[in-house]
Parts: C-alpha cells; structure tokens; sequence
C-alpha cells in the first residue's frame, strides 16, 4: 500500500515510516520539521509542509494516490497547554480539520489518528479500558478528543474509516540504533534518566514520593515505540473491512514506578542513577495503565517489548550511539 505519513519525522512517525517500508509499502512524509528531524526519514520520500495549508496539501494528493494516511502532527506539552490554549486547539484540532477535508476532496476515507492516554484525565480505575469516562484536564487531552469526536461525525457524515489510537507512554528506539527519541525539551522520563547517566541533560528530578503505589512514586504503562508503530499498520488492516470509526488503548497493561524505570535502567547500563527527590507536579495522577485487551483481539496486536529491561536496553543503544 502507499501511504502518506503526516508528521512522520518525529518521534513515533519516523519509526512509523521505517516500519512501512520494511513492510515493502510505498511511503511520502509530510513534515513542516518544526519539531520533527530531517535526518530520521529518507530525503527522497520527505515533503515538507504544514497539514495547515490546504492548498500544498490538495497538489500533494493530486500528485500521488494514497492508500490511507497516518496523522501524527501535534503539539504534545502538556503545560504548556496548558499557559497557550489557542495554540494548542489551532494546531491540534483547526490544522487537522483542513487535512482533513484535503483528504474528503481526494477520496482518501482511511486514517489513523495518533490520540493520547490524555483524553482520560484522573483514572477512576486501575487499568483503564477505552469505555474509561473521558474528562480531559488540560488542552492537550481536550485537544485530540475533539479531534476524535470529529471523527465520529466524519464517519456518519463522508464515510470516513478511521482509528485513534491512544497511546499511553511511548519509549524505546529502533533496534538499529539508527533513530530514537529526541525532544526539545525533553520531558520524558527514561530518555532524562539515560541522558542525566551521559550528562547529556540537567540533573534527574522524581517528582514526589508520596503518591498511594507500591513505592509511593507514580506509576505508568510504557510501550516500545515499534509496538506502536506495528498497530498502526494491524489499524489500517482492520478498517479494510472495518467502517465507522474506532477507538483503541494501546499499553501493555502493566505499570512501572519510577522507582522501578531507574532500577531498570541501572541494570541495563551498569551505572547508578543519581537523582533529586522533589515534590509533586500538579495533575500528575498515581497510576496510569491502559488495558489493552481491544486491540489483541480485534487488531490481533501483542507487543513483542514487553519487558522493561528491553524498551530500556534499545533506548540505551541509541543513546550511546557515536553520532548521538
């Protein structure tokens, strides 16, 4: 199939882009590289753009026929949602309109859509399932929950086929050790443990150690970023004979504390972790861990990183990679 990867040089798009073409599928990046990296995808498949801009979208699919699109474009900082609301509804959900009726006037009616775990708000439940009540509590989780409301209607309007896919922590780096996660700033924990361990980074912070978990840090599900990007292909498959538009959890429905991601790392790397214990973030909820029974038995998905040590270990490859 061919495919047109929006957002495809970040993080999770450009793992996205190297697990299609070792699928053998035909893949165009569309990218403004506003955060993305040129480096991490192929130079004869990028084309750089902004899903805001209708015109250079319709000649991009007047120029190829796309068997399904892949939308991973978004700002993602949650506090900083939270100081610049316009920025995130206008990026996250007015952009992703116009991509969209790009796509209506090309007849491409397949897209996945990249949601988040953010959608939940505070967790009512241990392991949170995608029947969870959705009460957002900042613009970023308000931001692509409308977008998948949007959706909703574009399936009983136009016939739109999609699938969102909420991610829960995305981790890990392609086993080749040619890409992996580079943010600016990076706020994610297991890059900030492997960075602080390289002096790459500023010093570890914990953010409290008196939430009600097994060792008082906060818990959370991480999923390797290949395992992501395989469900992103099983979603495509699955709305070849699927319509309407459909909702999927990915984790891999255990948690690990912070406690835990440093022990983990420590193990991996050989190397002590040293870090300041400081309080809580505000809204940061104790635990956070997706079921993930949906999508093993309607996507038929079961990811292959489900331990700890090996979503760390492959960050830790790249990491330590010369040309890092």
């Amino acid at each position: 199939m061919k495919f047109l990867v929006c957002g495809g040089a970040g993080y999770i798009g450009s793992h996205m882009v190297r697990y299609l073409l070792r699928q053998g599928h035909e893949v165009v990046v569309y990218d403004d590289l506003s955060t993305g990296h040129r480096e991490s995808v192929p130079a004869e498949g990028l084309v750089i753009g902004d899903i805001g801009d209708g015109t250079a979208l319709g000649q991009l699919f007047a120029q190829h026929r796309f068997d399904a699109v892949m939308h991973f474009c978004a700002l993602s900082l949650v506090g900083e949602s939270v100081s610049k609301p316009y920025l995130y509804y206008t990026n996250n959900v007015a952009r992703t309109l116009v991509l969209l009726e790009a796509m209506r006037t090309a007849g491409v009616d397949r897209l996945v859509f990249s949601s988040t775990a953010a959608v939940f708000g505070n967790p009512q439940t241990l392991l949170i399932t995608e029947e969870h009540p959705t009460t957002p509590i900042n613009p970023y989780g308000q931001s692509k929950l409308m977008v998948e409301k949007i959706l909703s209607d574009a399936a009983n309007a136009y016939g739109l086929r999609s699938v969102a896919l909420r991610y829960f922590n995305a981790a890990g780096a392609d086993p080749s050790g040619e890409i992996g996660e580079a943010h600016s700033p990076e706020t994610h924990l297991i890059p900030n443990v492997l960075r602080s361990l390289l002096g790459q980074g500023p010093e570890l912070k914990v953010f409290g150690s008196d939430y009600a978990t097994r060792d008082g840090t906060c818990v959370r599900d991480y999923v390797h970023v290949n395992d992501l990007a395989s469900a992103h292909l099983k979603a495509v498959e699955f709305m070849l004979d699927h319509e309407g538009a459909h909702i999927f959890n990915l984790g891999n429905g255990e948690g690990f504390s912070v406690r835990e991601v440093i022990a983990a790392a420590e193990r991996v790397t050989g190397q002590e972790v040293s870090y300041d214990m400081v309080a809580r973030r505000p809204g940061d909820p104790p635990t956070l861990v997706a079921s993930g029974q949906r999508a093993r038995e309607l996507l038929g998905w079961q990811p292959e990183f489900s331990r700890l040590d090996d979503i760390l270990a492959s960050a830790w490859d790249w990491h330590t990679k010369p040309a890092y």
